[in-house]
């Protein structure tokens, strides 16, 4: 069965960052959709409908009424909306699809979420769906930026750590400088940075999302180094 494919409303266009923007997408009336924390919907003008981008979700299943998408300055689309793109305008949205979805079942697991620039935002929604549903499910998120001012939903990963005591935020940073106070961790994601949060390799489902380079390292690393079997790694890569 096709798709329907609607127009939607964009409600509020919060900057997240200087090149980042979320989109809160309403619904229209008598609309509903059947998916799944961790998809992705496409969207496009409906004056430049050639111009299609692919978007994580960057809310979770139990928001209803609106989907969220968290949108970098990268490329036609991602640039025109980070720009141009203000409450009252239009999308046209083709519903969600995709396989990125968290293990929440069976309970128990252990989900390490590796992730570059704005290939965080779909772990949003899994520390959402989790922290609401008190799922026993453990997250950590291993998260890469340049600087401190290039975390995402920083405010909002802090305060899902401080209602779920089973959700880890850790950040990185490559490119501060050697003045910055900043405290945390300094450098790339390494294997053995990841092995360290890894207790029951056999219960631990692996998420990468990111560049290709990313993407590469950690299936290397899950795959080749750890000989875990293909089932404990799910990926979202882009160039």
């Amino acid at each position: 069965m096709a798709k329907q494919i609607v127009e939607m409303l964009v409600e509020t266009a919060t900057m997240e960052l200087p090149d980042v923007k979320t989109l809160h997408l309403k619904w229209p009336e008598g609309y509903d959709a059947d998916f799944k924390t961790g998809q992705f919907i496409t969207v496009y003008w409906p004056h430049k409908q050639k111009y299609k981008r692919a978007y994580s979700l960057s809310s979770c299943a139990l928001d209803r009424g609106f989907f969220d998408v968290t949108v970098k300055r990268d490329g036609k689309m991602g640039t025109s909306i980070v720009d141009w793109c203000d409450a009252g305008d239009k999308l046209f949205v083709i519903p969600p699809v995709g396989k990125f979805l968290p293990a929440f079942d069976p309970p128990g697991k252990h989900l390490i979420c590796i992730a570059g620039g704005s290939g965080v935002t779909p772990f949003r929604g899994f520390v959402r769906e989790a922290t609401r549903r008190n799922l026993d499910t453990r997250i950590t998120i291993l998260y890469t930026v340049r600087t401190t001012k290039d975390v995402i939903f920083n405010e909002e990963f802090r305060q899902l750590e401080k209602e779920n005591p089973r959700v880890k935020f850790e950040v990185t940073c490559t490119r501060l400088a050697p003045e910055d106070p900043w405290t945390g961790r300094r450098g790339r994601i390494t294997a053995e940075w990841v092995k360290s949060f890894i207790g029951d390799a056999a219960n631990t489902v692996f998420y990468a999302c990111g560049t290709n380079e990313l993407v590469a390292a950690t299936e290397h690393l899950v795959l080749e180094e750890l000989k875990l079997a293909k089932e404990q790694m799910r990926t979202e890569k882009w160039g």
